[in-house]
């Protein structure tokens, strides 16, 4: 019956190679040997772990965005250093062609200053009106944009001369539509006078009082320049308000003439329009030279400085005063030897 009880999926003999006799002895006295000998605090043992430790400084970096921002930073900074050397030129230009318009505006001077057969050409001769060289009138005016104007102020300067040679075509326009207005109607012959006369006399005068101080003024930031310009320029711009209405040929009269003479009212209306756009451009360039006059600096008492200091100095002012003073001087001492 012991037989029937054994179970015959187990080995009949549990044998464990290890637990031999002579093997468990031997791996007792190498463990015993190597746990002797094995110190882990020993300096070979330090030396050996410490070369091998990276310290946590060492393995540590800056993170990629804030490199990013460094960079970016770095670049603004020579963009805005640039941009102010830039600034900084631009400005040293305007100076240095400021500063040879001056010095050729003083040699122009003294050369003209000097005269006679010494002056050499195109060095502040006049030049304006643009005459032919045969012709026995000689050029009255010195003239040029580009050498006594400023480059800010040349354009505005520009416009004023343009203004004035658009109104000198409509004042000849006005003595062709006085003419027609005169053939329609023997009546009108007075206006067809003053039409010639305001031809001739306002084309020079509005260039002398009106074109020329503005010019000045911008050549030189002359306030007296100013103040005698928006004097005069201001009747100038009630003279076109009035033209532009009807007197004498504006367009109160041009609208008369639709009824009786048809050809003539429309060369009437074509003054009538010419004369509205002088005073419109003559209002809007007004608003502009004034704008700029305000930007330069200038007063009222530098005015008055500029016109005391350039009467006390003008020669012809003082030859004038001193021969006053003498006959006044003679006259009374005359009286006296008289009495």
């Amino acid at each position: 019956m012991s037989g029937l009880d054994s179970n015959p999926f187990v080995d009949p003999v549990d044998v464990n190679p290890f637990q031999d006799a002579s093997i468990t002895q031997a791996t007792s006295r190498a463990a015993a040997a190597n746990a002797g000998e094995f110190n882990p605090f020993s300096a070979s043992e330090m030396e050996t772990h410490t070369g091998k430790t990276i310290p946590l400084s060492a393995a540590s970096s800056q993170p990629a965005i804030l490199q990013t921002s460094v960079e970016q930073s770095a670049q603004a900074n020579a963009a805005s250093g640039q941009a102010d050397l830039l600034r900084q030129q631009e400005e040293l230009e305007k100076k240095a062609a400021e500063l040879e318009r001056k010095e050729r505006e003083l040699r122009n001077s003294s050369s003209s200053s000097s005269g006679g057969a010494g002056r050499t050409p195109n060095a502040g001769e006049n030049n304006w009106p643009p005459l032919p060289s045969f012709s026995p009138v000689k050029p009255c005016f010195y003239q040029d944009f580009e050498v006594d104007i400023p480059e800010e102020y040349r354009r505005i300067c520009k416009r004023m001369y343009y203004l004035w040679m658009f109104h000198s075509a409509t004042l000849f326009l006005n003595v062709l539509a006085c003419l027609a207005y005169f053939t329609a109607s023997a009546d009108y012959g007075v206006d067809f006078g003053l039409s010639i006369l305001w031809f001739v006399l306002f084309t020079p005068m509005s260039f002398v009082c009106w074109y020329r101080p503005v010019y000045k003024a911008f050549r030189s930031d002359s306030s007296f320049s100013f103040f005698f310009f928006f004097f005069v320029f201001f009747f100038q711009v009630a003279v076109y308000i009035i033209q532009t209405v009807g007197i004498p040929s504006g367009w109160i009269a041009s609208i008369s003439m639709i009824g009786s003479n048809l050809p003539v009212a429309v060369v009437m209306m074509v003054v009538a329009g010419f004369f509205t756009v002088n005073a419109v451009l003559a209002v809007i360039l007004l608003k502009m030279v004034h704008s700029k006059y305000r930007r330069t600096g200038a007063s009222f008492s530098k005015a008055q400085h500029e016109f005391s200091h350039g009467v006390l100095t003008n020669q012809t002012v003082q030859t004038a005063a001193s021969s006053a003073a003498a006959s006044a001087a003679q006259g009374a001492f005359g009286r006296s030897q008289g009495n």
